[in-house]
């Protein structure tokens, strides 16, 4: 896919932006706080329906506005698409060909892109919020039916947390209305884990032979997943509801006690083995940042083996997060083959030379040229 144009209105510090003649390889280049990440990020949105850094729609709509909208045209395999979507107080609207699209589930995934920036690194040694978080987006993008789930399970995880808040201030254990809860919430966690794990492990066999080559064939990189209940390996749905239902009933008084629901996908991780050893613990920074743009790296073939054609790819200021032969890795990698937006603070930071006829824009408070 090719993003052929995008504009901006109100968007965070552009009031109003129209961008068009990109290339394969875009470089937007500017001082912090100027507004290259807001842009990044738009492109992102757009993409996902929901911002990389933050979960409050109102803070993308610039002070003083009332509404935002952030629009593109794209080529994709089957034709253009024009994709639009509307902030304001009453929440968003997403249009996909200038149809309003009733469920946002229907609007990801219509582009696809895979987001490398510095706080990506975190996602090997950081907390198992940042990894559950990755899972949830990379594979909300291919499949449109893991949100759904999400989102139910979310629904369903936050009024059992209320209940047993509320048991617990009460003094009561009422059993049949957590049974009811439980089940609506076995019945959606039990398909998130299974898409998660189905997930990972195409991941794995992407990850595994990007990191080796980028090593020289000295490590070998593992993932795992690391469940809250059941085995990791275990993907049968019947098999899953139960282990599953059995585990709530093991910490149900530790529930009620603590007032929070304490097994399922919300508390599960994912773990990465460099040589046998856990990489979160036992690597070294490089190894830590070498794994990481191996999963980004595997992210785009993956996405590419799932839909049938490639992402685009959005370098948040993490070129010059990485050595000169990582640069050269990454470059090499989505080089005549990934439509690419980067940014940086300086032409200077990065390995421009292998950057073949990239187009580069001058972006200065909130606005950009080339």
């Amino acid at each position: 896919m090719f993003i052929n144009q995008i504009s901006l209105q109100n968007y965070r510090n552009y009031e109003s932006l129209k961008l068009d003649s990109f290339g394969p390889v875009n470089l937007f280049i500017g001082q912090n706080a100027q507004g290259k990440t807001n842009l990044i990020e738009a492109l992102f949105v757009l993409a996902l329906s929901k911002s990389h850094r933050t979960s409050k729609d109102k803070e993308l709509i610039s002070f003083g506005a009332d509404h935002a909208r952030i629009a593109c045209e794209a080529d994709k395999r089957y034709g253009k698409v024009k994709l639009e979507l509307n902030f304001s107080a009453r929440g968003k609207k997403a249009k996909i060909n200038g149809l309003e699209q009733r469920k946002l589930s229907d609007f990801v995934g219509t582009i696809n892109a895979v987001m490398f920036a510095p706080e990506d690194l975190e996602i090997v040694k950081g907390s198992p919020g940042i990894r559950r978080r990755f899972l949830d987006m990379e594979i909300g993008q291919v499949q449109p039916s893991y949100l759904h789930h999400l989102q139910q399970y979310q629904k369903v995880l936050q009024q059992r947390n209320n209940f047993l808040k509320q048991a617990w201030g009460a003094g009561s254990k009422d059993s049949t209305m957590l049974d009811i809860w439980n089940e609506q919430l076995v019945e959606h966690g039990v398909k998130i884990v299974q898409k998660r794990k189905r997930f990972i492990h195409k991941l794995q066999g992407w990850a595994e032979n990007i990191h080796m080559g980028i090593t020289g064939g000295k490590e070998q990189l593992l993932l795992s997943y690391v469940p809250s209940f059941g085995a990791a390996e275990e993907e049968d749905e019947a098999v899953l509801f139960e282990q599953f239902m059995v585990k709530l009933s093991q910490v149900k008084e530790q529930e009620y006690r603590r007032g929070a629901t304490l097994a399922g996908p919300h508390r599960d991780d994912l773990a990465f083995h460099i040589n046998g050893n856990e990489a979160a613990v036992f690597g070294s920074q490089g190894q830590q940042r070498t794994t990481a743009l191996s999963l980004k790296l595997a992210e785009i073939e993956l996405i590419h083996e799932e839909i049938g054609e490639y992402p685009i790819l959005l370098l948040d200021d993490v070129l010059s997060e990485l050595d000169p032969y990582r640069q050269t890795q990454l470059i090499e990698t989505f080089q005549d083959k990934v439509q690419t937006f980067i940014t940086a603070t300086g032409i200077e930071s990065l390995n421009a030379g292998r950057l073949k006829e990239a187009q580069i824009f001058h972006v200065h408070q909130g606005h950009i040229e080339k």
